[in-house]
This record gives structure tokens, C-alpha cells and sequence, in this order.
């Protein structure tokens, strides 16, 4: 994801095609090398762990996680997929978001909303575009100890791309593109509603201040762990990413995975990982939008 402002637009401004910085994409390529390089892709190790042995606890799950290589052992999968994500998929987002938000304007939508548009278009872009396939090949990382035959996931992801082609490799590309869709709706929507409630409680009801650093940090995090209420999903698009284990239906969808997981694991198999995903979450939005506009700001580029 791009660097985020979080700062407040104004309904009656004229209304005008945001320009692409290309500043802008190179601070957002390198503050999602550095979240996911960090706390990222631990919380998210453990996250689809934890999704995809759906009957460890997080004490359990981080404990395997270890056994398969100590501390590097939570940055499976970080080289090169997911600094592959990290570095492209910020680009897309800005350029696809942009347009949505300016169109929705134009027709005569509010920020709010236009601002909504946009980044669910964008979310949904990144998930065609670059996310869909190396989240599969994380997973893949994550997952592969599972299978009887030990393999390289460039072989598996070999493999499966002679047996099935493009759409093999895309398979569980639309459960991502749901998640980023309701993710970026839901953190634009709950972040500014945190920021417009931490601003009235402190303030008072009638207040002109505008929102701190702090201030803006704190909704950040409530918006990033808020978003996480589509956890199910997340836990849908692991089953359908993960290494094949046995007694598993061979053909999956969104349906039939969702049908398996309830069937194994009940309602509670829907939320397994989202406390590692709350931190992803918050952390993400931390990195983009608190360290995103400070970086902006100190470099001239908002």
C-alpha cells in the first residue's frame, strides 16, 4: 500500500484528479519493505498458521513456527514474495485509487464515500494484479510441511502451474480480492469515524482543532484492528492457498471452503489468527499513515 493520509478533505473544494508522485511510490515501496520486513511478516506467519491448523492455539502455532527455524522461522516466505508484494502493490492502489476517488467525485459522491470507492477499487487491484499470486506462494511457504513429499515451493509452484496454468497459481485470487476490498473500505470508514470520536471526546462536540499526531495514530490502530472484522474470509483464502492435505476436497471455491472449514472446525474455525491479524493490521496502519505522513511531510511530498 501507498502512503495514506488521514487528513480531512474539504466537501466544497473544486474537484480534481489527484496527481501520481512518483516520490510517493517510492516511499510507499519502501515503508512496506520495511513494515513487512519487521513486524509484518511474523504477525502474518503466525497468522496463517494458525488459519490453516485451525486447532492450535497461538502458543501452539508460534511454537511450530519456531521449530521449523527458529526466529527466521516467522519470516517464511519474505524473500521473495512478499517483498515482491510489498514493493509493487503500493503503486497499484495509488494509481487505480485515485481514479476511482476522482470519478466518484465527479458524479458527485462525498469524500467519505468517494474516498471509500477508491480504495476498495484499489484493494481489489492489487488483488488481480500482483497480491493474488505471491499471497498464494506465502502461504504455500507457510504450509508446504504439511504434504507427505517435501518440496521447494518454486517446485510446487511449478508443479501446480503445468497441472493447472495461471489460474492454479490465482487459485483463492478472489478471496483476496474480497478481503483487500472490505479492508481498505473498512480501515478508510472505521479509522476516520475513530479520529472524529477521539477529536470530540478531547476537544469537545464543537471543537475547530484538528487531529494530532497522536490523535492520529490511536484511529489508525483502532481502524486497522477494527477492519479485521473479515477475518472468515482470511480464513477461507488460506484454506484455499494452503499445500493440499489429505481426506480435503480436490476442486475448491469460496463455498466449498467455507463448507469444509465449518465442518472441521465449527463457527470458532472461522476466526482462528485474528489476534496475530489485529497486529498486522494495526501495524500496517501505523507504518503507512503515521510514519507514511510524517515521511511526506519531512521530504515535501504531500
Amino acid at each position: 500500500m501507498a502512503p495514506i493520509s488521514n487528513e480531512p478533505v474539504d466537501p466544497n473544494a473544486p474537484v480534481k484528479r489527484k496527481s501520481v508522485s512518483y516520490n510517493n511510490l517510492l516511499l510507499g515501496a519502501t515503508l512496506n519493505l520495511f513494515e513487512v520486513s519487521t513486524l509484518g511478516q511474523p504477525f502474518e506467519v503466525l497468522k496463517t498458521q494458525m488459519a490453516a491448523n485451525r486447532g492450535q492455539s497461538m502458543a501452539t502455532a508460534a511454537k511450530n513456527v519456531w521449530q521449523r527455524g527458529g526466529a527466521l522461522g516467522f519470516y517464511q516466505g519474505l524473500i521473495p514474495w512478499a517483498w515482491i508484494e510489498a514493493s509493487t502493490k503500493g503503486a497499484v492502489l495509488l494509481f487505480v485509487a485515485s481514479e476511482f476517488e476522482y470519478r466518484s467525485r465527479a458524479a458527485g459522491a462525498s469524500p467519505f464515500m468517494s474516498g471509500i470507492a477508491g480504495g476498495m477499487a484499489g484493494g481489489i487491484a492489487q488483488a488481480y494484479s500482483t497480491m493474488g499470486f505471491c499471497t498464494f506462494m506465502k502461504t504455500v511457504e507457510v504450509t508446504r510441511h504439511k504434504s507427505a513429499v517435501k518440496e521447494s515451493t518454486f517446485k510446487v509452484a511449478s508443479d501446480i502451474f503445468k497441472r493447472e496454468g495461471i489460474r492454479g497459481i490465482n487459485k483463492g485470487v478472489h478471496a483476496v480480492a474480497v478481503r483487500q476490498c472490505t479492508n481498505w473500505a473498512s480501515r478508510f470508514g472505521f479509522a476516520r469515524w475513530a479520529q472524529d470520536t477521539i477529536v470530540r471526546v478531547r476537544y469537545g462536540e464543537d471543537t475547530k482543532m484538528k487531529p494530532t499526531a497522536i490523535d492520529r495514530v490511536l484511529s489508525s490502530m483502532v481502524g486497522g484492528a477494527l477492519s479485521c472484522w473479515n477475518q472468515p474470509i482470511e480464513v477461507i483464502r488460506v484454506e484455499l492457498h494452503q499445500v493440499k492435505t489429505p481426506g480435503r476436497p480436490e476442486q475448491m471455491n469460496i463455498s466449498t471452503a467455507a463448507k469444509w472449514i465449518y465442518q472441521n472446525s465449527g463457527v470458532k474455525g472461522f476466526y482462528k489468527g485474528v489476534v496475530p491479524r489485529i497486529g498486522l493490521g494495526m501495524w500496517q496502519t501505523v507504518c503507512m499513515v503515521t510514519i507514511g505522513d510524517s515521511l511526506r511531510q519531512y521530504f515535501g511530498t504531500n
